[in-house]
């Protein structure tokens, strides 16, 4: 499971939320199936709920000052600190309360017998390889509605609701289906090409904005024995990171909500061919790391630290994961994917950026009020600041950086983001279908073009009849951009 947990961090790091946002292939489809079926038929009563507090300017919420908390925290690349400090605070905030929290990689086979038996913890973090299937439990009405969080007051500023302190996007996010808002992605992260800046200037190119210019700087490298790109050919659900937002620069972002709302031959728009076949030349050309389709993400991640290859597409959970192998004056950055020229529909800078670790409040748990208070002091300025300077990865909090030293990936990061201003886009084939996005798409279609076993007509092809399988799977709840 190294390559899963490892992925952990993505989400959020945006981590991996991921498939979170990641998740490992072999590891998602069993625990996923198995959660559904339980879900179907788990509906016996939960137990009963805490007596509400008393609301008043310190407790926004009415929270039972008395009652017992229990928090379960998935054990990623983001560590369990963070959420032991905010933990802290709640437990000053509310003296009298009992706090069990719990940290494990096991989302689906520890929490889901305890969704069947109606007694969840009252606040999880919903990541990792187990993590269980967002769609699924929205589906079947296992989630607390957060809207009473996102218009509670926030920590820093009773003036100002939790919702209006979030980074742009993060609460649409959590949206499955019109209003409600069933998830609340802690961290931010940056998806990209990631790349030594060191490395390019020691071949004196610049990231290359258009796909003439990224040909010739991997020519450039190719003559020093350097490849242009790697990527984790064992879970390439990790190419989209790039990919995708290439797709939306090149066709404009109505593409992408396309593909996401499985639209009958969204992925034979001329964009996803003219993107597609611009990747496969780095696999005809040579420009791929020998070996790249064995490679799991760490795997790739340390060719990369290491120098064998230039651009690696990732999420911003990849500085803290691969802190361990990369060189002290390695000066990571991101930048937004190279598009194919000025006929682009979008400007260069345009950028996929998320939330990523997912965290949830049960419909059964006991102490609701509880565990979306926890998350309120977590969306706090000092939370978020603690979170930040411990992982390398942005909050959903939209601020919590100043007096803070950024690392070279996060301020790298921090500069993609205002550069791409409202050009951010947000693919939802992940959070909506999983196992469309890791098994099908990543796994099926974009890991066998990338290895040179499919061409990008074939890909096209094998793609939107996955997609359309999904479209008509009745034991599957779809949806749609509102």
């Amino acid at each position: 499971m190294g390559s899963t947990s490892a992925h952990n961090n993505e989400g959020g790091l945006g981590r991996r939320s991921l498939i979170k946002r990641s998740a490992a292939i072999g590891a998602l489809t069993i625990p996923t199936m198995s959660f559904l079926s339980a879900c179907a038929s788990g509906d016996s009563g939960s137990e009963k709920k805490v007596d509400k507090g008393t609301k008043s300017d310190k407790n926004p919420l009415g929270v039972n000052a008395s009652a017992p908390l229990e928090f379960v925290i998935f054990d990623g690349g983001f560590g369990q600190q963070y959420a032991k400090d905010a933990v802290k605070v709640y437990e000053k905030t509310y003296p009298k309360a009992k706090v069990k929290f719990q940290a494990t990689q096991k989302i689906t086979t520890e929490l889901q017998p305890r969704f069947n038996g109606g007694t969840p913890p009252d606040l999880i973090d919903n990541s990792g390889a187990e993590q269980m299937d967002m769609g699924v439990l929205v589906g079947q009405k296992q989630l607390t509605d957060l809207t009473t969080l996102l218009d509670a007051a926030s920590i820093d500023d009773p003036s100002k609701k939790v919702r209006d302190t979030l980074r742009p996007g993060i609460v649409e996010m959590g949206q499955f289906e019109g209003d409600p808002v069933w998830v609340l992605y802690y961290a931010y992260t940056v998806y990209g090409v990631w790349y030594s800046q060191k490395a390019l200037d020691s071949l004196e190119v610049e990231y290359p904005e258009t796909w003439d210019q990224m040909l010739d700087v991997c020519a450039k490298a190719k003559k020093k024995d350097i490849a242009g790109w790697t990527y984790a050919g064992k879970h390439p659900y990790y190419i989209p990171f790039s990919l995708y937002p290439m797709i939306a620069k090149v066709g404009g972002a109505d593409v992408l909500k396309a593909i996401d709302n499985l639209e009958p031959n969204a992925w034979k728009h001329p964009a996803v061919k003219t993107c597609f076949e611009a990747y496969y030349e780095l696999f005809k050309k040579g420009y791929i790391l020998r070996g790249t389709p064995g490679l799991d993400h760490i795997q790739s991640q340390t060719a990369w630290t290491e120098g064998k290859a230039l651009f690696l597409p990732n999420g911003s959970w990849v500085e803290n994961e691969a802190a361990k192998t990369m060189p002290k004056d390695f000066n990571l950055a991101v930048a937004a994917p190279t598009g194919i020229d000025s006929s682009d529909k979008m400007p260069f800078g345009t950028l996929w950026a998320s939330g990523g670790e997912p965290f949830i409040v049960p419909s059964k748990a006991k102490n609701p009020d509880g565990g979306m208070e926890q998350l309120r002091i977590m969306l706090s300025e000092a939370s978020s600041k603690n979170f930040t300077g411990q992982v390398k990865s942005l909050t959903a909090f939209n601020g919590g950086t100043d007096g803070l030293q950024l690392t070279p990936g996060l301020a790298s990061a921090v500069a993609a983001l205002e550069k791409a201003g409202d050009n951010v886009v947000n693919p939802r084939l992940q959070d909506w279908y999983r196992a469309l996005q890791a098994e099908k798409i990543g796994t099926g279609g974009l890991g066998e073009m990338m290895a040179g076993r499919l061409t990008p007509a074939e890909t096209i092809k094998k793609i939107q009849g996955y997609a359309d399988e999904a479209a008509k799977d009745t034991s599957i709840k779809h949806y749609k951009h509102q």
